[in-house]
């Protein structure tokens, strides 16, 4: 009677593992859009460089991923913001954020800085490293 009973409990288990596997929101990856980004001074060759960006998300279902940086040349680099979307319930209210952005050591001179929003927008800055 034990082991009917522990197997019957292995089996709920198990069918109820899998039913949260099928009920788990699925997410995916979207390039998302940025409103302003802060980029601030005194960088030199030595520093890491870092802005800070911000934008509103369209509801309670994207969270902040990262940011894509390529550094197309030596004084030009490209950054796209990612958020991950879940598929399901969302609160439909914007949702604002703000994120720092690492893009590495840069060498000395004016750089610009490109970043790509989803809809082949983009918001363009300067930045100059001592």
């Amino acid at each position: 009677m034990k082991i009917a009973s522990l197997v019957l409990s292995a089996l709920l288990g198990l069918s109820s593992f899998a039913f949260a596997e099928q009920t788990a929101p699925v997410e995916k990856e979207v390039q998302i859009g940025i409103n302003g980004v802060y980029v601030p001074g005194g960088f030199d060759s030595a520093s890491d460089v870092f802005v800070v960006v911000n934008g509103i998300f369209q509801n309670g279902c994207y969270k902040w991923k990262r940011a894509e940086v390529n550094h197309a040349g030596t004084f030009s680099h490209q950054i796209k913001s990612i958020a991950s979307v879940s598929q399901g319930m969302c609160l439909m209210v914007l949702v604002p954020f703000q994120k720092e952005v690492r893009l590495g050591k840069f060498s000395s001179g004016t750089h610009t800085l490109r970043f790509e929003n989803g809809d082949g927008t983009y918001v363009e800055k300067t930045l100059t490293v001592e």
